[in-house]
């Protein structure tokens, strides 16, 4: 299944890029099984998407959980929590 990624604020810089687009391995069907997924890639990726790192998701512009299921050529967003004033 390809699906789209995007990373915004401190994630971005964290792993360099905004945006990616991947195929995703068939054991990887939820928000959270990709959130998972890229972390295994290790380096910038674990410590950005680390499972104890607050960060919000998003399905398809909807925020979400991990147990969200995955749809051919969904966009899956990840960003860190914001504040405002």
């Amino acid at each position: 299944m390809k699906i789209e990624l995007r990373f915004f604020a401190s994630v971005r810089e964290a792993v360099g890029t905004g945006a990616e687009t991947v195929d995703v391995p068939n054991s990887v069907n939820t928000v959270g099984d990709v959130r998972a997924w890229l972390c295994s890639r290790g380096g910038a990726w674990a410590g950005a998407l680390a499972d104890t790192r607050p960060l919000r998701m998003a399905c398809d512009h909807v925020m979400t959980d991990p147990a969200t299921r995955l749809t051919d050529g969904c966009e899956v967003a990840f960003f860190p929590p914001v504040t405002g004033g």
